[in-house]
This record gives C-alpha cells, structure tokens and sequence, in this order.
C-alpha cells in the first residue's frame, strides 16, 4: 500500500465508507482502540493520515508523527486536537461541519419540546402511577415567546427553519461571527448577550467549545435568565458549568433544561442533574442517524484522500500552505 492511514478510537462495527474512499488510492487503514497517549504516539508514527473520534491528539502525539500531512476528525468540533502544534508541524486539521444538521436540531428540538411539555417527567410519574396534572412545575406554551440561538451557524439554521411554523414572537441571535445584516436576511434579530439573557424564553446553544465559551454558562449568566426559562445544549458540555445548573435548575433560578452533552462523558450516574425531574437527558446521540453515519464516514475519509493526493482537504480547519511541501520534502520530523 502507498499510504497508512491510522483510525484513532476505533469506534465503528465497520469501515467500508473509509475502505472505499482510501483503497482507491492505494491506502491501508489501520484502527487503533487505545486512547492512550503512548499508544497513540506508536500507532500514528508512521502514518500518513490520521482519523480520529474523541482520542486526544495532542502534541505530544502530534510531534511523534514523522510523516502526518492530514489528522481528520469524525464530527463538526475539533477540540481534542491540538491545531497550532499540527499547524506548526505543517500538518492539515480537517473536520466534517455540514453532515448533521438535520439530525442535532431534530435532537434541540425533542429536548427543547420534552422541556416545554414536560414528555419525560410526565412518562415516569404515569409509570409511578402518577395521574396528576398539579405533579410537575407548571409549562407554558411555545407560541408567542422569544426563542435564543447562541451561535447561528448550520445546525442553529435548520433548527430555526424547523421552528418557524411555532408562531414564536422573534428569534434573537447572539454570535460575534455575524453581523447584524446577515442576520436579519435570515429570518432573525443579532442581539448582546446579556439583553439575550433577560429577554428570551428558550436558548438553544450552538457555539464551538474554546477558552471564550468554556463555562460561559455559569452563575452569574444564568441568575440573568427568567424563571420560566428553558435551556437546550447541543453543542459541547464544558459551555455550562454544571454545578451552576444545578442550582439554577434545583432552586428555580431557571424552568428546565435538556442537555445532549455533558462536562465529563461519558456522564457519571452520580452526576447530581441525573436526579433532578426538571431535566431531560441524552448521551451525545444528538448527530446519531444512520444516514448522518454514512455521511460522517464518508466525509472524513475523504478529507484524507484529498490531503494525501491534492494536497489540501475540503475541510480544512487550519492555514499550512507554504509550509507542508517544505516540511514533507525535507523528511524533518
């Protein structure tokens, strides 16, 4: 074979999307199950291309690859990689930002609509042989509130689409990429974060997880919301500090929330929101369709194939031109 291509986690039943991708140009690939550091400085040594899923490729690892021009990662976020040691080593980061779209707001909406009407607290009281309606904090309707996007990029997009036939009042957005034409001609209205937090009803958020976003929901964010407020998490667990949250949700500073991610995953049962009734919860199923897998597999594959034969992935996530070429001719490590 003319290339390797080390598979990091290990975490598919099957490669064949992959197999099909990188076969075709002549490529092995080798998966690897150990998260470990050690283990994963041995198996990416040598290797041309490097897929990965939650392995920390870090640089430590990143500067035991004597030949890596391409680290690919199954998803839309990518911080488990360390950019700048890749960037510096001329190395490609790619990811795959346009796969799940439908599937993560289908999954804010179900979290944000079990929020609204209670779904999972209503299921397990009826099981429990509760038949009350005075049982649960009381729900409001939808129509006529004002519902948060936190962050408006694809994922938020289709989830506005899809709630527009709601009859909400407005649609605000807080995201410092866009500016305030943009996104008005998409249906909605830029706002600050803290007028944000006191007016809206439902936050939904979708902003990537980096030194501005890591705990920016927390106490004194969150003290700022109505008591009738819903929180939906989508994105990345670290965005919320949980031990605010459940002080928010236990003392009734805000309604409820719905998270799909968490701090630390997979989430510890003796995780205190487990046993709260205002909360909904799922394991970071939010992107999971099969058709979404399909896609996702696909994709990062190809991010490789195009490194390793054009030079540049489709979805590149750092700048290394002028820098690869010198790097891979010299053979410097």
């Amino acid at each position: 074979m003319k290339f390797s291509v080390i598979i990091a986690d290990d975490r598919y039943a099957h490669y064949r999307e992959e197999t099909e991708v990188l076969n075709a140009i002549g490529a092995e690939i080798v998966p690897t199950k150990s998260q470990v550091a050690a283990d994963l400085q041995q198996a990416c040594r040598a290797a041309d291309g490097i897929i990965v899923n939650l392995a920390p490729i870090n640089a430590a690892v990143i500067a035991a690859m004597e030949r890596c021009r391409i680290i690919s990662r199954y998803g839309v976020g990518f911080d488990n990689v360390d950019v700048g040691a890749a960037t510096a080593r001329g190395i490609w980061v790619a990811n795959v930002p346009d796969y799940c779209g439908e599937d993560v707001s289908d999954q804010a909406l179900a979290l944000l609509m079990s929020c609204v009407r209670k779904v999972a607290l209503r299921d397990r009281q009826v099981r429990a042989g509760i038949w009350d309606i005075k049982s649960a904090a009381p729900q409001w309707r939808l129509a006529g509130k004002t519902f948060v996007f936190f962050g408006f990029g694809q994922i938020a997009r289709v989830l506005h689409r899809k709630l527009s036939g709601f009859g909400l009042k407005r649609f605000l957005v807080y995201d410092p990429f866009l500016d305030e034409k943009a996104v008005r001609e998409l249906g909605a209205a830029k706002t600050d974060f803290d007028t944000a937090l006191r007016e809206g009803d439902f936050f939904s958020i979708h902003m990537p997880l980096n030194d501005q976003t890591r705990g920016m929901f927390n106490e004194q964010t969150l003290r700022q919301m109505k008591p009738t407020a819903i929180l939906i998490n989508t994105s990345r667990g670290p965005i919320i500090d949980e031990r605010a949250l459940y002080r928010a949700l236990s003392e009734g500073w805000i309604n409820s929330a719905g998270l799909d991610v968490f701090e630390q995953e997979p989430v510890g049962r003796d995780n205190p929101l487990l046993k709260l009734d205002n909360i909904t919860v799922s394991g970071h199923t939010g992107w999971y369709t099969e058709e979404s897998q399909t896609e996702l597999k696909r994709k990062a594959a190809e991010n490789v194939r195009d490194a390793l034969t054009s030079g540049k992935p489709k979805y590149a996530v750092n700048k290394v031109e002028g820098r690869m070429q010198n790097f891979h001719q010299s053979g410097s490590a």
